[in-house]
């Protein structure tokens, strides 16, 4: 997603992955999305106004979906924060086999759904829940690819990152891709997860781990 990513007390997501709010300057009700690779490319998808959320940069989603290149497809993927839905939807349209698109506003939520459809894709669940409330259950079946752009300031990745992990969401070989804030120290990762990538962009630092043991394992 993206969603704003906040500089003041109210920002609640960074420019975020989708989002990035100007009180006072856009008074659009609505938002647009473009797709940039894949099945789906050039496709112009429209999400509303909620929470100040605006698409990943077209660039950052180059990189990132380079970097997984080799494993998209057939893929199960996870995007949490959803917002917009440009990673999710953007990995199904490079060949993911399925996507759950998670996100606690309701207007986002349906927005993704009407999209979903739009697309003709059968192959994307929406959840509009919270984050924290997702993850802080077991997880049925652990996912290939988590995609993760929470709003900033708010100490998410402290508290989800380890959710993933002892929860069951990832398995060994999974890849998780992170945001935060480029001016603060990155994020503690469970220990059996390994730095594979990582890029700073302005004001945010994406990074992208490959889990590589079990959750709890040690050497």
């Amino acid at each position: 997603m993206t969603r704003k990513k906040p500089t003041g007390s109210r920002l609640s997501h960074k420019p975020s992955k989708g989002a990035t709010q100007d009180p006072g300057h856009n008074r659009n009700p609505a938002g647009e999305l473009r797709i940039i690779g894949g099945d789906w490319r050039s496709r112009k998808l429209r999400f509303p106004d909620a929470g100040g959320v605006r698409p990943t940069p077209a660039r950052t989603r180059e990189t990132l979906f380079n970097w997984l290149s080799f494993h998209i497809a057939g893929s199960h993927c996870l995007d949490l924060f959803a917002g917009s839905g440009a990673l999710g939807l953007e990995a199904l349209s490079r060949g993911a086999a399925h996507t759950t698109l998670v996100d606690s506003s309701a207007a986002l939520a349906t927005a993704l759904r009407d999209n979903l459809r739009l697309l003709g894709s059968e192959s994307g669940a929406v959840v509009c829940t919270s984050v924290d409330t997702y993850l802080g259950q077991q997880a049925q079946q652990p996912f290939d690819i988590v995609f993760m752009d929470p709003p900033f300031r708010k100490g998410w990745l402290t508290t989800l990152l380890p959710l993933i992990d002892v929860h069951g969401w990832v398995k060994p070989g999974s890849w998780v891709y992170v945001e935060h804030e480029s001016d603060l120290p990155a994020p503690t990762a469970p220990a059996n997860w390994q730095l594979h990538r990582q890029k700073t962009s302005g004001q945010v630092t994406y990074c992208l781990f490959r889990v590589i043991q079990a959750a709890g394992r040690s050497e």
